[in-house]
């Protein structure tokens, strides 16, 4: 007997799968096609083949390369400086608020959360008064001179902090729900048998959310290589375009002023895509292997 085909399923995943087809698929697929062609987004795309490559990765006279080198550069620092503490910083505050002892832990979970409800823009925006010279708190109230934006390693600095403070929040929820599933009786015999803080954590609370860290891990490593609005918004890319991400310059070669250049910001596109592909896969590979 053939089993009868049901249309609810459909129903709950049909209108899904054809946004994704439309905006994500597709675009990927032609972005792909144009990374190959030499392309103004105006006239028909001029197949090139490997060219836009060559140029990237090797022609080192060469503009596009020198803009590649430097982005990339300029998004391994924030991938360096930002992971690490949006992983370490909501892991603490998720263990701190799962503490018997913490009261009003739903409000301060939720004044923690709300930052990243917050759009990047308006984020900015704050924090750019902040550490206004003449307007903002570390001038007025601390009295320092540094203008941040402007100087080396204070630009670094403003950007992380936009993103840790918006970003710490989602991280947070995660591992709480993760936590909230711990059998409390573990750490009862465990805290028993004389074992202190530390050996807990490390030998009950990690192995009890392995696999939310090797998500929020990955997920939030590919989504530091997309970096784009912080540095934007704080810094415009300054000091000597110190921190212009590769998604700055992508952006610049396909809509910024002149004629556009998007076959060769497709390539570089697709280059990017490419490294976030493979570190992740090494993310999840080393620390599912490391967990086992």
């Amino acid at each position: 007997m053939t089993k009868r085909f049901k249309l609810a399923p459909v129903f709950f995943v049909g209108p899904h799968l054809i946004l994704f087809i439309i905006f994500i698929l597709l675009p990927t697929i032609y972005g792909i096609y144009a990374s190959f062609t030499q392309w103004n987004l105006i006239g028909d795309p001029v197949w090139v083949g490997l060219d836009n490559y060559r140029t990237i990765l090797f022609d080192t006279s060469s503009t596009f390369h020198n803009q590649f080198t430097n982005g990339m550069w300029n998004t391994f620092i924030f991938v360096i400086l930002s992971v690490p503490l949006l992983i370490v910083i909501p892991l603490m505050i998720a263990v701190a608020l799962e503490h018997k002892g913490v009261k009003g832990k739903s409000l301060i979970q939720s004044i923690i959360y709300i930052p990243g409800l917050i759009s990047i823009s308006a984020a900015a925006l704050i924090w750019a008064l902040i550490f206004n010279k003449q307007l903002g708190i570390t001038g007025n109230v601390f009295g320092s001179e540094t203008v941040w934006a402007a100087n080396q390693p204070y630009a670094w600095i403003i950007i992380v902090v936009l993103t840790i403070w918006g970003g710490v929040g989602g991280n947070m929820i995660i591992y709480r729900a993760s936590l909230s599933g711990v059998a409390k009786d573990l750490y009862e015999s465990a805290e028993m048998d004389g074992a202190g803080a530390i050996r807990r954590f490390t030998s009950i609370t990690i192995p009890s959310i392995r696999f939310p860290l090797i998500y929020t891990f990955v997920m939030t490593t590919a989504g530091a290589f997309n970096v784009f609005g912080q540095p934007l918004m704080m810094t415009k890319g300054g000091p000597q375009e110190g921190t212009t991400v590769l998604m700055m310059y992508i952006r610049r070669l396909a809509f910024g002023s002149g004629e556009s250049i998007a076959g060769m910001a497709s390539a570089m596109a697709v280059l990017l895509g490419l490294v976030i592909l493979v570190i992740s896969a090494l993310q999840y590979y080393v620390m599912n292997r490391n967990a086992n």
